[in-house]
């Protein structure tokens, strides 16, 4: 059955973070299934994983109406990767359905501020538009590319939430957290 909501859309200055679209999973595969953007993430994803991922984020859409959105580049509509929001559902989280931000990239598109631009724009629409109290994001201990983009935009490390991944081998499966509250969020603005 099809989704009886309008499609979800954000806008900043170059980007588009939109809901997925039937098709959207293959441009997306190819442009970020590689092993330079997956080596945090578990390593290249075979297509039963890549179909699930799918399964999951349009699952997401559905049902609270976010999950990591397909990000276009306004200029000429090439998907660069995801970002948006989604719950915490990570075995092993020790906080499972708080709101969590979530960003992947390919790699030509790294070093340019979109994963940054798109970031800040979800943060507002979860605060402001989904009302959360806090964001959680996620990531593995050697990713440090994700946790500098966390710090840059304003969250904060929570040791005490760091969790082992049991999908992962260490230390892919170290995840360590980092969050910011509303009212944080609203202060650095």
């Amino acid at each position: 059955m099809a989704d009886p909501r309008p499609e979800f859309r954000l806008e900043t200055d170059r980007l588009i973070l939109r809901d997925w679209r039937g098709g959207d999973i293959v441009r997306f595969a190819e442009v970020t299934n590689t092993p330079a953007v997956m080596r945090h993430l578990g390593g290249v994803m075979d297509a039963a994983k890549v179909a699930l991922f799918e399964e999951r984020v349009i699952g997401f859409q559905q049902r609270l109406g976010h999950t990591f959105w397909v990000v276009e580049r306004k200029t000429d509509g090439e998907i660069l990767g995801f970002c948006g929001l989604k719950v915490i559902d990570a075995p092993g989280a020790t906080f499972p359905g708080e709101m969590e931000i979530g960003w992947r990239f390919r790699e030509e598109s790294w070093g340019q501020g979109y994963a940054k631009e798109a970031a800040a724009a979800s943060l507002e629409a979860g605060f402001e538009k989904f009302g959360a109290g806090a964001i959680f994001a996620i990531t593995n201990i050697e990713n440090t590319a994700s946790w500098g983009l966390m710090r840059r935009l304003g969250m904060v490390r929570r040791e005490e939430l760091d969790f082992v991944d049991p999908r992962f081998e260490p230390p892919v499966g170290n995840t360590i957290v980092h969050s910011i509250t509303a009212e944080a969020w609203r202060a650095g603005r």
